[in-house]
Parts: structure tokens; sequence; C-alpha cells
């Protein structure tokens, strides 16, 4: 039983239960990243301080002050100048509209994170598709893969790249330059683009309606108008003491009396017989409501058009709301998080993916990517629109963002990279003057950088790291290099290429492309090291791979943004993203032989 107190045993198990741990999604991954650091810590397979060492990695702090940046470049409404050149130049036809948002986003995440660029350009696009009359489902896969192959252009244009260039000097090879695979990204990103030009729109379905709206989640069933009469309970209480929005499954979308609209927030409004209520909720809540209360349900509502007018007429206001990754939301009900309290709207329906949810909304823990269609005051949807943990899918007023100080971040955003590209001073510090420079000059407020900060992917991070270090110190790099230098011994150097290349692509979408990254660098690193081959060639194919994910809407998280806003089925993802795949698993391996050497 000695075995078990192996290191490189315990290493393993260690591994194989946390790719369990990521694929089953017991916990968010960025809990699971924690809790695999805290169980090497306990096994003694790293010591307390470097468990802990990921929070204080160079490029955990470069990835957090990255989001920074990015923040204060939307802050500013930069991105906001890139729409005029869409709608001017974007034309009718869908390889134009797809090629001139390539051409405008791929340049813009080479320096600017990725999540944040289709943070910005969902309600752009979304408001462009209903301009245009075309289905966003024609375009918001286009934009997600043109983000991820932007990303690839510069270092800094994900946190895959910087994690991959702290994990390169950890093993002895150096960090990356700014510029290090610039030839490389451009030449993938062209090729990307031109099949997404030429091939995706044959394949990109037409799954939602350019202005489906309200209509679209089919809500004919879950909308209803009641009347109060003379024998309800209800007379003369509030909807707040009357308690049926807590005890029931319904909401109380709006009180209309003798003619008269009253809408959101309707708390403390005193019910009268004759109301009428416009009630979200299941047809068997309103039986139970009926005969507890003392309601008539009447004949069915139209839901259509005019039901859509009636909830947006004046004050009123009726929108998708995407939940993001750092949302407080993320794991929580909306009961739990008193959504409509706290934002004074309420929620219709749930769009998950292909799922679309209408009943029992309060109860259902909440994911990233997650659609809510909601209803309330448009005083709310400003609100909502200022958070970074929501995103409202409609186009942002330009009033809303600092454009005076547009030029002053373009220039700060050009003195990081300049100084980086020369080597004048490490990214790290580079990056660290361009926030300071942000928040003195008045780009960002400072309570704004928190905000900014993606937590989830710098805990993840933190996380991961040590699972490296245990690799490491224990010798299971060494060992599962030293065995796949063996296996592969008589395979030529670009053919292993390939194999590490597509391995590492297909982990990226069952796991976090940043845990690939981690497992993955160290060990094609060591097998060519072992053949005699060149480590960097490996490095970069690995990096190219675990961010170039296209196969499903749960491979990269801009994937997972434009999910439910395009109406996508799970599929639709693998039918465009697969030829992608293929393609650039033959092309990257070649052009990192013919440009960095084998």
């Amino acid at each position: 039983m000695s075995f078990i107190q192996d290191p490189i045993f315990l290493t393993l198990l260690v591994l194989i239960c946390s790719l369990i741990a990521f694929v089953a999604e017991w916990l968010p991954v960025d809990i699971t990243a924690i809790a695999i650091a805290t169980v090497l810590i306990v096994l003694g397979l790293v010591t307390p301080e470097e468990g802990i060492a990921g929070f204080g990695n160079a490029a955990t702090i470069t990835v957090m002050l990255m989001f920074i940046l990015s923040a204060g470049i939307a802050k500013t409404g930069i991105i906001q100048i890139a729409r005029n050149w869409l709608i001017k130049w974007g034309g009718n036809k869908p390889s134009q509209q797809i090629f001139v948002m390539g051409i405008l986003v791929g340049p813009i995440t080479a320096f600017i994170n990725n999540t944040a660029v289709v943070a910005v350009f969902l309600p752009i696009v979304e408001d462009w598709c209903k301009k245009k009359n075309i289905s966003p489902s024609k375009l918001l896969i286009p934009l997600s893969y043109a983000t991820v192959l932007g990303g690839m252009i510069t270092v800094i244009g994900t946190s895959t790249n910087i994690l991959a260039s702290g994990v390169s000097k950890d093993l002895g090879y150096g960090e990356f330059g700014l510029f290090e695979f610039t030839t490389l990204g451009l030449i993938t990103f062209a090729v990307g683009l031109v099949y997404l030009t030429f091939v995706a729109p044959i394949l990109l379905p037409n799954r939602k309606a350019p202005a489906a709206g309200l209509t679209g989640y089919d809500l004919k069933d879950y909308v209803s108008e009641v009347v109060i009469n003379p024998r309800s309970t209800l007379i003369g209480q509030t909807l707040k003491d009357s308690e049926i929005q807590r005890k029931f499954d319904i909401d109380v979308l709006e009180i209309i009396r003798d003619g008269t609209q009253f809408a959101q927030p309707l708390a403390d409004k005193r019910l009268q017989a004759g109301d009428v209520l416009l009630i979200r909720g299941g047809r068997e809540e309103l039986l139970t409501l009926r005969d507890q209360r003392g309601l008539d349900i009447l004949p069915d509502v139209k839901f259509g058009q005019a039901l859509i007018d009636q909830l947006t007429t004046g004050e009123e206001q009726i929108a998708e709301v995407l939940i993001l990754s750092n949302s407080r939301l993320v794991g929580s009900t909306l009961k739990e998080m008193r959504f409509r309290q706290r934002y004074n709207a309420t929620v219709l329906a749930l769009r998950r993916g292909e799922e679309l949810v209408r009943a029992r909304l309060g109860k259902i823990p909440l994911q990233f990517g997650d659609l809510l269609l909601v209803q309330g005051p448009r005083d709310s949807f400003t609100g909502l629109q200022t958070t970074r943990e929501l995103l409202v899918l409609e186009q942002r007023e330009a009033e809303s963002l600092r454009l005076d100080k547009a030029w002053i971040a373009i220039a700060i955003i050009l003195g990081v990279i300049v100084v980086a590209a020369f080597d004048w001073a490490p990214i790290l510090v580079t990056a660290l003057i361009g926030v300071l420079a942000m928040i003195i000059t008045g780009c960002l407020k400072p309570g704004e950088i928190y905000g900014a900060v993606r937590w989830d992917v710098i805990f993840l991070l933190a996380g991961l790291i040590p699972l490296g270090t245990a690799m490491e110190n224990s010798g299971t790099t060494a060992w599962m290099a030293e065995n796949l230098a063996n296996l592969g011994s008589g395979t030529s150097g670009i053919l292993l290429l390939m194999i590490f290349y597509l391995v590492t692509n297909l982990l990226t979408e069952i796991l976090s492309n940043n845990a690939a990254v981690i497992l993955m660098i160290p060990i094609a690193a060591g097998v060519a090291k072992t053949l005699g081959l060149n480590p960097m060639a490996f490095i970069f194919a690995v990096t190219f791979a675990a961010s170039n994910s296209y196969l499903t809407p749960i491979g990269y998280q801009t994937n997972t943004m434009v999910y439910g806003p395009g109406g996508y089925k799970f599929f639709d993802f693998t039918r465009v993203g697969l030829p992608l795949n293929l393609i650039l698993t033959v092309l990257t391996p070649l052009l990192i032989a013919g440009l960095y050497g084998l």
C-alpha cells in the first residue's frame, strides 16, 4: 500500500478527481479550483505558501489589471465608435456583415479582453439586426468566434495567453513578448475570418426572428388577467400585505383600475373590488389563487404585439437581460436574491440555451449565460444597464458613457502597449501604471475597478496554479512527459504537435481553457525537451489550442454569452465550429513549425 503515499500517485488521483469535478460541475469552476488547491495543501503536495501563491502570481495580477483596463475602454465609449462603422459598412448581405464585424472586433480583442468586447457588442449587434431585419442567430456565433480569433493576436488578448506566458516563465522558457506570436495570430485570424465570411453563413441557422422579443418566449399560457370580485379577501390589502407574490408562484405585472394602468412599484398599492391584475403564473397557481382569494380569471390574454405594446408604453419597458459570469445571481435563485425588490423589475421567463422556463422561476438556481425576460419601469433598466453583473440586450445610451475621456483612454492603452512592446518594462508594470492613469484621469472611478474584475477568473487561476506546482514538485509532469515521449519516439515532430493541439482543444471543451493550459503546457514542453524538439513550439501549440474553442457553447465564455441571445441549439456551435476547429488543428501546427521551427 506504499504506492498510496507516493506523491505521483496522489497527484494523479487529485488530477483525475479534478477532471471529474470540472466535468460534473458540482460547484462553479472557480470554487472547484480553490477546493483543488486546498486538497493539495492538506495532502502535503504543496506547502501552504505554494497553495496560495496563485493569488500573488504575476499572471493572475496581470489578468486582473487587464480586466480593469478593458473596463476603462468600455466606460469611455471607445468601442461604441465601431458601431457607426458597423452600420455604415455592414451592408445587407450576411457575408459582408460578418466580414465588417470581424474586421472591427478582431483588432479590438487583440488588446481588450474578448468577454468585455462581446458584452459591448451584443446589444449593438442585436439593435443592428432589428434595424436590418436580420436574425441575430446569423451574426452572434460569428461575433463570438471573431473575438476568440482576435484574442490570439497578442499576449494580452486573453487571460489564457497571459497565464500561458506565466507558465512558460515558471518552466524556465521565459515570458512571451507582447507580440511574440502576432504573425501566427494574424494568419489564423485571417483564415478564420475568411471561413466565417464565406462558409459560416451557409451553416448558420435562422433560430430567432429579428424582433422576436416577448412573443418569442411563448408566454400565452403564463400571462393572464384576473379581476378582484366583491367577495375577495384581497380587498383593502396591499400587494405586500397580501403576500400573494410570496406564497404563490406568480408576479403581478400591472394593476388596471377604471381604465387606468398602474405599473411597478406595486407593493404598496391598496387593492379594490373590480381591479384587474395582469399576472405571470401557471394555470394551476391561478386556479389555487382564485379559490383561496376570490378572483375571477378573465378570458385568455391575446398574447401578441398588442400586449407587448401595453407593457412597453409610457414608463414601462420589457427587455432581455443576460446574466454575466461575475454576477451575484449565479448559483442563487431569483427569490433568494429578492430580484423584484432589488431591481424593481419582474422576470417573466428564463431562457437557458435551448431550454425555456416560464414556471417556478423563483426556485431555479441561475447560471452564467441565462437570459431573463424582464419587465419593469424604464428607470429600473437604467439601473440594470449600469451594473456589470447583468447585460441589457439593447443599445446603451451614449450619455451614460464618458465620451470626453475616450482619447485619454486610448493614449493610456497605447502607452501600455508601446512600453511593453519595446520591453522597457514588464507588462505587469505597464498595466499597473495604466490602471493608475485611468483612475487619475477620471476614465474610471475608484469604486468601479472592483466591479471590473472577473473575480471568477481570478479565483480560477489562483486555484489552478498550485496544481501545476504540485505536478512539478511531485515529478508527475516529468513522469508523464517521459512516458509520452517513449510512446511518440517514432512519431514525426509535426504530427506530435498536431496531437498536442488536438488533445488540448478537446480538453478545453470540458475544462476551462485556463485549466487546459496549466495541465498541458508542462507536459508538452517536457515531451519536446525529451525528444530534442523545440519546447516553445509545443507551448505555442497548447496556448492556441486552449483558446481556439468552437465546438460547444460551453467551451469558451463568449460562446456561452451568445447562446441564449441567438436562440441557438447546442449543436449549432458544433456544426459551425467543427470545420473551423479542423482547419486550425492542421494549419496552426504547420504555421508554428514554419515560423518557430521544431
